[in-house]
């Protein structure tokens, strides 16, 4: 056995000699961020071995480190194994400054909750109902007291609004990341280590209680008492809600990917863990399939999809490429994976949204490259935007080809052409730069989103141009410039004055929702006229996915 000591935090595991860091982290308590779940492939897992006790520990090999990173002591947590008691430096990883988009636009809805109070004078009391049907009863007049809360249960973050149900106000929100992203970045490694019962357990316990914690502190800040929160309205893709609820997923990772959930149903919130009231319930929205999920319905709610004229396009730009088309009131969606790129994983210098995020880049035809960052600080690395943002300009003024590749002719903005370990990389400010695996990984991202969007219109018998506006929905679709996605050719070029910026439709579908039950069976049967076009069984797909990898 072996003495694995973690600093700063300062708890303590002891292993089996042969087990891996990321293994020996989990067993002290120490968070270290893991977003492919081990697989060595997104170089996020970094630690420390001290000089002196290198020869504790053995690696595999790997190429997400240089060799100047090696020499330092640093190594994957995930690939490297324990052999000899041993100190472990974490790098400090500063969450509680990111930038998470929690507005999205709104539909305007009637009040009509599903909770709703009546007082009893003659008996001093007052009744709660669910649906009309009696939840509780409280003693007293508590009709002042009557809150809900829309939770946005994205991949890569969290939102939860609390909302006066009486007149629809929403008076406080919270946003984190989600902590499942520590363990899995993507749905799919999500779906095979929550297919485990002790997977399923670790998603789910450490899901609920980081909503647990925002609840309490948008209740804080409102001055609510959390046993005041009778409904809570989960939204979000469909391997969301069944990590939220505990129901195994793993139905969704096989042919034909049949959710275990269809939503447009309530679950009881003590049963998922919720610390609301005691007789709270959480409502889960309808789902299209097992990968087009209640994120997608309640922003195809938000902004009244089904009712725009002409043709619109609803996209949702993140891990999970899902979109839906909307034809003259006909329906269509799909999902394709994208991958955790656009978030900044499986990227050299990618980061959170978080401050020091370069979140824009420009280049000017004087070889001059000019960066913004969020808060304004230094650079220390790139976010999603960003690096759409860096990739898409070097498209566009040709240091990077339409194949993908760096070019080896003279340019304005050769002199930010390096070499890192005998491979070129573009330096774009500060330490941060971008490989040739980082375009790659854009790539790949990219051509799995403008596939989809192609293979839509064609199963609607549409040109690009006969769509009327495109509308980009998400937390990440936020921070995006248009001209970057034609660059990178996400988009194609006919969408250039079409496209609006959404926001968390998500999170503002859910809230609409929580306070107009009427809207639910509405949705459902809207869902219920979706058809659902698979990618997987396209023949098209991988002609079309090869096609789209050119900028």
């Amino acid at each position: 056995m072996a003495t694995v000591r973690f600093t700063p935090e300062g708890k303590t595991a002891v292993v089996a000699e042969g087990t891996d860091l990321l293994e020996a982290a989990r067993r002290a308590g120490v968070f270290v961020t893991a977003p492919c779940n081990g697989a060595g492939t997104c170089g996020k897992c970094r630690v420390r071995i001290p000089a002196d006790q290198r020869d504790r520990v053995r690696e595999a090999p790997q190429t997400r480190l240089t060799q100047a990173e090696r020499d330092a002591g640093w190594v994957l947590a995930c690939q490297t194994t324990v052999h000899g008691d041993l100190d472990v430096e974490i790098v400090p990883h500063a969450e509680s400054d990111l930038k998470i988009i929690s507005d999205g636009h709104a539909v305007t809805v009637d009040l009509a909750p599903w909770i709703a109070k009546t007082f009893d004078a003659s008996r001093a009391q007052t009744t709660v109902t669910a649906g009309g049907a009696p939840l509780a009863v409280e003693p007293g007049d508590t009709r002042h007291a009557l809150f809900g809360a829309a939770v946005d249960i994205g991949t890569t973050t969290l939102v939860v609004a609390l909302v006066d149900l009486r007149d629809g106000r929403e008076l406080a929100v919270a946003s984190s990341l989600n902590p499942q992203a520590r363990h899995a970045q993507d749905v799919l490694s999500r779906i095979k280590l929550g297919s485990q019962p002790d997977g399923l357990r670790l998603l789910q316990g450490e899901l609920i209680t980081e909503l647990n914690r925002l609840i309490r502190a948008a209740a804080d800040e409102a001055q609510v008492s959390v046993r005041q929160i009778y409904e809570v309205v989960f939204s979000g893709n469909t391997t969301m809600l069944h990590l939220a609820t505990g129901t195994n997923p793993a139905s969704l990772g096989k042919y034909p990917y049949t959710p275990a959930l269809q939503g447009n149903s309530h679950v009881a919130a003590a049963d998922v863990g919720l610390d609301v009231a005691p007789e709270g319930t959480v409502y889960l929205p309808p789902i299209v399939s097992g990968y087009v999920g209640a994120d997608i319905t309640a922003g195809m709610l938000a902004v009244k999809l089904a009712e725009q004229r002409g043709v619109t396009l609803f996209v949702d730009i993140g891990t999970n490429g899902e979109m839906a088309l909307a034809s003259d009131g006909q329906l269509t969606a799909t999902s394709t994976a994208a991958g955790p790129a656009f978030e900044g994983m499986n990227i050299a210098c990618g980061m959170r949204a978080s401050r020091g995020a370069i979140e824009q880049v420009t280049l000017s035809d004087d070889g001059r490259v000019a960066v913004k960052t969020i808060g304004g600080d230094t650079p220390v690395g790139l976010c999603g935007s960003g690096l759409l943002d860096a990739v898409g300009e070097l498209a566009a003024h040709g240091v990077v080809g339409a194949n993908g590749r760096f070019q080896t002719t003279a340019s304005a903005w050769q002199s930010h052409v390096e070499t890192l370990d005998g491979k070129p990389v573009f330096h774009i400010a500060g330490p941060v730069y971008l490989s040739q695996k980082d375009v790659r990984q854009v790539q790949l991202a990219k051509a799995a989103v403008r596939a989809g969007i192609e293979l839509l219109l064609r199963a609607n018998g549409l040109a690009a141009d006969r769509v009327d506006r495109v509308l980009i929905a998400g937390s990440f679709g936020f921070h995006l410039r248009t001209a970057s996605l034609i660059h990178l050719g996400l988009l194609p070029r006919a969408f250039k004055d079409r496209v609006a910026f959404v926001g968390n439709t998500s999170k503002s579908g859910a809230r609409a929702l929580l306070l107009d039950r009427r809207l639910r069976s509405a949705l459902q049967q809207r869902v219920g006229q979706v058809r659902v076009l698979e990618l997987a069984n396209d023949p098209a797909f991988e002609k079309t996915f090869i096609r789209a990898l050119a900028f």
